[in-house]
Parts: structure tokens; C-alpha cells; sequence
């Protein structure tokens, strides 16, 4: 299988940040400045003294100008964790392995971009309803090399339910960074927006990547095909069709893609999510940190 991988792609990745909300949570020891007040020596604002307070903070210029006391506050900087949900599901590679690659891909920039800056990360591996984290919660870069790699072994197989994976997901966390779920979004019964609202509820920013192929995007079939669903368990299961591809079929098909990916995207207006679609044919690069400048993700 193809695979994106290597020394040189997360050379590129370096001069890159993950930019998440500044009212978020999280563990002391990482790089997100927030609102809360702390060590760091950003300035952030004055309060008067009060009984009790650190002396060391008085700043005396303000004492002889209006003879009261008043501390300095600064910044406090936080560690995140990002948790990654990658779809599994024979849609996402079952037939066509440099999709699953470019998933894979995706979800180790991702990952490779949070140890970089300090924070944590996981990857939730969504396999039929449930979320199999066989890495652990994941600190700093020697972790994450020496686990990374075995994310090119990954099958993409049968049907998955995203969204409850994440409601059985046993620690999702409160305020204290961001999830990243990682799929087509083509399965009609994925309760995943069900698992968006649970994710708002607990506070964590939560970012969609929709990854398609260019076939999926804009088919040019014609005449008659066998076509075979990916998550279907034989060739004589109902998933799969015999019929002949028209102007008209492919038209239709353009029409009901746009109007899906349109309710996606209102679904996550309402919510204050951010939603991206990903096509294989662009570079990771391209692809994956050009919309994330644009929806403010990536800095």
C-alpha cells in the first residue's frame, strides 16, 4: 500500500501549529496561551493586591503613580490533547488502498503536529462500533515515531458506526482540546452527528475531514457495471447493483453529493464545528493544510 510516511513528509510539517480555541482546558507543561492567568511571561492584565498575593508581581510603577497596589498577570500556557477518529470502514480503502493511505497520511500529520508542539494525541482506530486505541494516550516525538509507522499495517474493512464509537468512547474528555474525526461520511445509518453534539456538550473543539477519491467526486462512468459495495459481505449481497450508467444518472448523482455535503456542512454551521473536504488527487500538503488555514485550524 502506498503510504505517505517518511522522514521528508514530517520535515515539511515542522514550521506548522495547530491553533485551538484559547478558552480550552488542559494539563500545565504545553504551548496554547489561554485566558486563565499563569507563569509565562506574556502580559495579560492588572488586578489590585490582595492578602495573600505573591509581592514579587507588585508592579511598582502603578504604586507611584496612584499609590496602590496592583499585581501583574500573565498568560498561562496549556498542554492539549488532540484525539484522532479514523474511519476503518471498507468505503474509506477497502478498494482503493491510496485512499486508505491518504487517511492514514492525514491522520499522522495530525498527529505528528500535536507532539511537535507538546500536546497529546491518540488515534481511535473506529472498527464496527467501537474505537480501539491500541497506542495509548501518546507525549513527544520518540512515542510517537516509535508507533507511528505501524499505522501503514491498518485494514479498511466491513461497515463501521463512527458516531458510536465515539458515545462508548470511555474517555473523550472535558474542554481540553481538540477531536478530529477522519471518514467519508457516506454511510446512511453513522449515527456521527449524534456523536458531534455529545463532543460540543463535553467541551472539546471538534474538526471533520471528509476524504473522497476524484471517482467519488466526479464519476465518468458510461454503459453497464457490476458495481460492488465495499462494505458489502458477498457479490450476491443486496448492497450490490447491475446498471447502466447515464448522463442523466451521473447528473443526478452530482446533484444528491452536493446536496449531502451541503447538509454537512449546515449541520456543522449550527454548531460551531469546522468541516473540510479532502481530495486524494491533492497533495496532503495542498489538500489537508490550505483548507485548514482558511477555517483558522492551522497556523
Amino acid at each position: 500500500m502506498k503510504t505517505f510516511i517518511n522522514d521528508e513528509f514530517f520535515s515539511r510539517l515542522e514550521t506548522l501549529a495547530l491553533n485551538l480555541k484559547k478558552e480550552l482546558a488542559g494539563y500545565f507543561g504545553g504551548k496554547h496561551l489561554v485566558k486563565t492567568y499563569g507563569q509565562t511571561v506574556e502580559f495579560a492584565d492588572y488586578r489590585e493586591y490582595q492578602l495573600g498575593d505573591d509581592i514579587r508581581r507588585i508592579d511598582w510603577n502603578l504604586y507611584s503613580r496612584f499609590e496602590k497596589f496592583f499585581l501583574k498577570l500573565f498568560t498561562d500556557e496549556r498542554q492539549m490533547h488532540t484525539q484522532i477518529f479514523l474511519d476503518c470502514s471498507g468505503s474509506m480503502g477497502k478498494e482503493n488502498p491510496d485512499k486508505a493511505a491518504y487517511a492514514i497520511g492525514v491522520a499522522a500529520a495530525l498527529g505528528f503536529l500535536s507532539v511537535h508542539n507538546m500536546d497529546k494525541v491518540s488515534f481511535n482506530l473506529v472498527k464496527g462500533e467501537r474505537a480501539e486505541n491500541p497506542y495509548g494516550t501518546i507525549v513527544g516525538k520518540t512515542s510517537f515515531f516509535r508507533v507511528i509507522s505501524d499505522l501503514n499495517n491498518l485494514t479498511f474493512d466491513d461497515e463501521v458506526n463512527v458516531g458510536e464509537a465515539i458515545l462508548k468512547c470511555p474517555n473523550t474528555g472535558t474542554n481540553d482540546g481538540l477531536t478530529v474525526i477522519i471518514s467519508d461520511f457516506l454511510s446512511e445509518t453513522d449515527t456521527w452527528k449524534k456523536a458531534v453534539d455529545y463532543l460540543k456538550y463535553k467541551r472539546r473543539q471538534v474538526l471533520l475531514l471528509q476524504i473522497l477519491t476524484p471517482e467519488e467526486i466526479d464519476p465518468i462512468y458510461n454503459g453497464r457495471l457490476d458495481l460492488i459495495d465495499s462494505e458489502a459481505t458477498s457479490l450476491t449481497d443486496s448492497k450490490n447493483l447491475r446498471i447502466r450508467i447515464t448522463r442523466s444518472m451521473q447528473r443526478a448523482y452530482e446533484e444528491a453529493l452536493k446536496d449531502f455535503t451541503e447538509d454537512i456542512k449546515q449541520f456543522c454551521r449550527t454548531r460551531e464545528v469546522d468541516f473540510v473536504t479532502l481530495s486524494t488527487e491533492k497533495s496532503i500538503e495542498k489538500g489537508l493544510f490550505g483548507e485548514l488555514f482558511k477555517v483558522g485550524i492551522m497556523e
